[in-house]
Order: structure tokens, then C-alpha cells, then sequence
């Protein structure tokens, strides 16, 4: 390990970022190095306004993406290498507002019953029954249902903070079907052969999987999950504070995009199309 590595992971200690954070940055400032062939305090910054044109000309990255390995370069700079002239360098970029597609309760269903496999089923059940990131899911314990309150806890979830969520009577019944068949000891969805937390793939796998045999083509991923649970206790008159709550989000903003989803925000807008009268027309012209 170079000397400027372990400090940049030391002030990444220091901050208590959380390990998928600081292999995020530790990825970002690699793939600079990687790209010039050289340490990165070495590095111009011109060298550093082309690496990241780059990575939109050449590479055709996201913006979500490019955003991602900027913040860990910058942090690098300013924050380990006390150079904010070259934080500077890098312009800020917008991320566009995109809102996160809702499967259907038909869909949900079919995607569930996809799965053959009930340790696989769980995984999604859990990760939409109690709105969970992936992390969430793998890093659940045995002990952290609670059964007597209704209630799943989360610990060390985004931002290492520990919260509550609710527990579905449904998924109570399935898990405790799923503990007789698997007798997991501390995670609660182990790995078979190391006996450790799944890794975070894992998951993402399944539900991959789940939507090719469910035959759905929405562009949707695991995550789309948590955003199903929000948004489907919207529609069902919960009110956003709560579910905020429920999703550990430091900020009502980010729950708030929600409103945007929820067909009950919707429910009553009918389209001006449905108000006019058109006779129909027998034949038409191809």
C-alpha cells in the first residue's frame, strides 16, 4: 500500500465513512492513476479537466457515475492532499432528475413467484416488505426481527445509523417457514458455504433472475424494490413523514420525490382526451 493511500484511508477512517464509501473513492482515485500512469499528486489540472471530459467522450459514463468518481477524487485533493485548487478544477455537474419505475402488483406477484428457490424469495420479500437497500438485506441478523413489536431492525444502515421498519404479518409467516428449513445462526441470509453475510451481488443476481423468469422489461434493479415500498405506502394513505422514518432518509426532500410516483396523487386527473366525444371511425387509411 503507497504511503498516499493509507492516508487518503485514514481520513476516510477519521470521517467514519462506510466501507462501500471508501472502496467507492479508493476505486475513483485508482482508475486517475491507472489513466496517466502516475501518482495523482503528480497530476496537472489540465491533466485532471481531461481525465473527467474523458470519462464522458470516451467512456459515456452516466452522470450519476462520473458524479460518483469525482466525489472521491475531490476528496483525495482537498481533503487528503490539502490541494483545493485542483477540488476546484473539476466543474460541478447537475444530475438529471430521473424517477425510479414502479412494478405493478401483478408484477411484484409474478416476480415472487418466479423464484424457486425459498431462500431467493425471502431475499426479495424481505427487500420490498420492509423497504431495504441491498446492504440492508445482506447485513440483516436473526436477531433483528422482532416479532413481539412488529418490527425489523436496521443496524448500521446508510450513514451508519440504526433505525426501525415495519414487519408484514406475511413475511413474519414466510421467514419463520424459511428459519425451519435453513436454521441460519446469526445472518439471518447467510452464505451457504462460508456461513458469512451474502455479498451484496448476491441479491442483485437474484432478482435479475426473478425478473427474466417474471418476464418483466421495465428498466428496474434490486433497489426498485425500496422504491416500491414507498411508493406503495403512499398510495395506501401513509403519510410522508412516516415513511421517511421507515427509510432512514436524513431529509423529507429525498421522500418526497414519492409524491411525484403514487397514483393517488394522480387518482383523480383524468385526461382531457376521455372528455371529448369522437364518433368512431369504421375504415381507416394505412
Amino acid at each position: 500500500m503507497t504511503p498516499l493511500r493509507e492516508k487518503m484511508i485514514g481520513e476516510m477512517h477519521l470521517r467514519r465513512f462506510s466501507e462501500n464509501t471508501q472502496e467507492s473513492y479508493i476505486r475513483s482515485v485508482t482508475g486517475l492513476a491507472s489513466y496517466y500512469r502516475k501518482s495523482p499528486d503528480k497530476i496537472s489540472q489540465e491533466e485532471l479537466k481531461d481525465y473527467v471530459l474523458s470519462l464522458t467522450t470516451k467512456r459515456s459514463l452516466k452522470w450519476s457515475t462520473i458524479n460518483t468518481i469525482t466525489a472521491g477524487i475531490r476528496f483525495l485533493y482537498s481533503e487528503t492532499l490539502g490541494r483545493k485548487d485542483m477540488s476546484l478544477a473539476i466543474p460541478p455537474r447537475k444530475t438529471p432528475r430521473r424517477l425510479p419505475q414502479i412494478l405493478s402488483r401483478e408484477e411484484l406477484i409474478s416476480l415472487f413467484e418466479s423464484t424457486t428457490n425459498l431462500k431467493h424469495r425471502l431475499v426479495l420479500m424481505t427487500a420490498y416488505g420492509c423497504g431495504l437497500r441491498v446492504s440492508e438485506v445482506t447485513g440483516l441478523k436473526v436477531a433483528d426481527i422482532d416479532s413481539s413489536r412488529m418490527m425489523v431492525r436496521i443496524e448500521g444502515g446508510k450513514g451508519d445509523k440504526d433505525r426501525y421498519t415495519i414487519l408484514s404479518t406475511r413475511l413474519l409467516t414466510e421467514l419463520r417457514s424459511y428459519w425451519l428449513a435453513y436454521k441460519p445462526s446469526l445472518w439471518l441470509f447467510e452464505n451457504k458455504i462460508t456461513k458469512g453475510r451474502l455479498t451484496r451481488s448476491t441479491p442483485q443476481l437474484i432478482f435479475k433472475e426473478a425478473t427474466r423468469k417474471a418476464g418483466i422489461v421495465k428498466n428496474v434493479t434490486f433497489h426498485s424494490l425500496r422504491h416500491n415500498f414507498a411508493t406503495h405506502l403512499l398510495e395506501a394513505g401513509v403519510d410522508t413523514r412516516t415513511i421517511q422514518i421507515l427509510l432512514g432518509h436524513s431529509s423529507i426532500t429525498s421522500t418526497a420525490k414519492y409524491l411525484h410516483i403514487a397514483r393517488k396523487n394522480l387518482g383523480p386527473a383524468k385526461s382531457p382526451l376521455d372528455l371529448l366525444y369522437i364518433p368512431d371511425t369504421k375504415e381507416f387509411e394505412i
